[in-house]
C-alpha cells in the first residue's frame, strides 16, 4: 500500500475526531516528509540506541520540526556494556546501571528524545526513571557517541 494512502486513512480518522495525533514507526526522513504532506505527524518511533544509529537523520529532523522521537530498543548497548567497556566503566563511575547510562545518553542526544524502555516491575521502572538524573559530562557523552558509532555502524 502506498504511504500516502495509509496515512490518508489516518488523516480521515483524525478529521472524524476518532484519533487526535498520528505517529509513525520505522520511517526515513523522506517517508516522514511525504506523510506530513498528508497529515500532521506528532511522533516517530524508530530503533535507535548507542550502537544502532541508522535513524540519526530522523532524530535530527524530528528535533528541527518539533516532533517527538521514541526510540525502540533504547537500552541496547552491545559490547559497550561488556565488563570493562565504556558503558560499564561509566556505570561504575556514576553508581548507575548500564541501562541508565544508555538512557542518559539518549536524553542528552536530543530534546526530541522520549525513550520508553520496557519494564516488568515497579523497581525497574524507578531505575529507568533515575537515568534522567545521571550527570553525564560533555566528554562522557562525546565518548559514548564516538564509541557507539564505531561499534554499531
Amino acid at each position: 500500500m502506498p504511504l500516502e494512502e495509509a496515512v490518508g486513512a489516518l488523516a480521515e480518522l483524525r478529521a472524524e475526531g476518532k484519533i487526535r495525533h498520528v505517529g509513525l514507526s520505522n520511517v526515513t526522513v523522506r517517508q516522514l516528509e511525504r506523510a506530513q504532506q498528508v497529515v500532521p505527524v506528532a511522533s516517530v518511533q524508530n530503533r535507535y540506541n548507542l550502537t544502532d544509529r541508522r535513524s540519526e537523520e530522523v532524530v535530527d529532523h524530528c528535533e528541527r520540526h518539533g516532533l517527538a522521537f521514541l526510540p525502540w530498543a533504547p537500552i541496547a548497548a552491545g559490547g559497550l556494556a561488556a565488563p570493562g567497556g565504556l558503558v560499564d566503566r561509566l556505570a561504575d563511575r556514576h553508581r548507575a546501571s548500564a541501562g541508565q547510562i544508555a538512557l542518559a545518553w539518549l536524553l542528552r542526544r536530543s530534546p526530541a528524545m522520549l525513550p520508553i524502555p520496557g519494564t516488568s516491575s515497579a523497581e525497574h521502572l524507578l531505575e529507568n526513571l533515575a537515568a534522567a538524573l545521571v550527570p553525564l559530562t560533555d566528554d562522557e557523552v562525546a565518548g559514548l557517541t564516538r564509541q557507539g558509532l564505531r561499534r554499531g555502524q
